[in-house]
């Protein structure tokens, strides 16, 4: 299911950049754990929605980020998922596997709570190779990912993913 693989860092909000933070090391230290939750996929942006129920581990230390889980939508189809991020002062790089398209190259920086990067896929998805996620903190111990890519029909901004994730 491509649209998985945009979960992951699907569709979340768009790349942008975004202040230092003097926190960093302890933001990225409050993602770890084990997280599991819900949310909606589509494989296109034109495809009907799929609900999913996802859990991950998370490795978090003061300069990298590793999620490794699963994610299942429509009963049967279940989608290995995992991404790894590395900050280097205010910007963040990386690499997401979960794509039937191959692994995608995360890059961006943190705005407030959130991570904001563009997802470049290893081959075109959408009419492109561009896609934007966001990582969330929500409180305490929630985090959201969404992936956002552009309808090549319309050239309108659509939520391929949105993922809620509550730590267990």
């Amino acid at each position: 299911m491509k649209s998985l693989a945009r979960f992951v860092l699907a569709g979340c909000l768009t790349a942008g950049a975004g202040a230092a933070h003097a926190d960093d090391p302890d933001f990225l230290r409050s993602f770890q754990g084990n997280f599991a939750g819900k949310g909606t996929v589509k494989v296109t942006t034109d495809a009907p929605t799929v609900n999913v129920s996802c859990h991950f581990n998370s490795d978090a230390t003061s300069s990298s980020l590793s999620l490794d889980g699963s994610c299942r939508g429509l009963i049967v189809v279940t989608r290995a998922i995992s991404a790894d991020l590395k900050s280097s002062g205010t910007k963040y790089t990386g690499t997401y596997v979960g794509s039937r398209t191959g692994p995608a190259q995360l890059s961006g920086s943190r705005s407030g709570n959130a991570i904001n990067l563009g997802i470049r896929w290893a081959k075109e998805v959408n009419g492109d190779r561009r896609a934007q996620m966001t990582v969330e903190k929500t409180g305490e111990d929630g985090m959201r990912l969404t992936v956002v890519d552009t309808d090549p029909k319309t050239g309108k901004s659509v939520v391929t993913t949105r993922i809620d994730l509550r730590r267990t």
